[in-house]
């Protein structure tokens, strides 16, 4: 005589399981930093190499447009290079206006015009319609803005300053090369140019 065994249901309690995905979601979601947009958004040239760009003592030059944005690392260097530019332009800026100088990304206006940047939300400032910082013989800011961060870096760091180029990959090279006469006029013959990164098989 064969015995049957009773079959049991083979549910599986998912509770647990449940809560920890949420947990996780929800980690995720708090902890995540919405991505702010560029100032300047470039279409890099492609490249094969892999060099990382240093996490201090670093400026990009954004080139895009015929147009060139500025950008320091470092709180302390940006607050110092905005003190050192107001000092040479005569435009006064408040502490708050420092603090907030400080927290931005890069900027593309005559610096008489800062203020009014540094006053916008973050998100309105890429809606802004920046012209770019003047680089004309009559009125070179850019290259006082690469001087003095120069200066502050040292001033702060004890470090010199490196410089790297992000440059839009359809950018008329007139453009490019004021701003490289730009920064050999200051002996500055050693940058990085920002690249994308592409498979070698292309």
């Amino acid at each position: 005589m064969a015995v049957k065994t009773q079959k049991k249901a083979t549910s599986i309690d998912m509770t647990a399981m449940c809560d920890v995905a949420f947990l996780l979601l929800t980690f995720f979601i708090l902890t995540a930093t919405a991505k702010i947009p560029e100032a300047l958004p470039v279409d890099t040239p492609s490249s094969t190499v892999q060099t990382k760009l240093p996490e201090s003592d670093l400026a990009t030059l954004t080139i895009g447009k015929g147009k060139v944005f500025f950008d320091i690392i470092g709180r302390e260097v940006r607050m110092r290079t905005l003190e050192l530019m107001s000092e040479k332009y005569n435009v006064e800026f408040s502490d708050a206006d420092k603090t907030e100088f400080s927290k931005m990304e890069g900027f593309g206006v005559p610096i008489q015009n800062l203020k009014q940047i540094i006053e916008m939300k973050a998100s309105e400032r890429s809606k802004a319609g920046q012209p770019g910082v003047p680089k004309d013989s009559l009125d070179n800011q850019l290259a006082d803005w690469v001087q003095n961060a120069r200066i502050a870096n040292i001033e702060i760091n004890d470090k010199e300053l490196q410089i790297a180029i992000k440059g839009d990959a359809k950018e008329e090279y007139p453009v490019i090369r004021k701003v490289m006469d730009i920064l050999q006029n200051q002996k500055i013959n050693n940058f990085s140019l920002v690249t994308g990164l592409r498979g070698k098989d292309f």
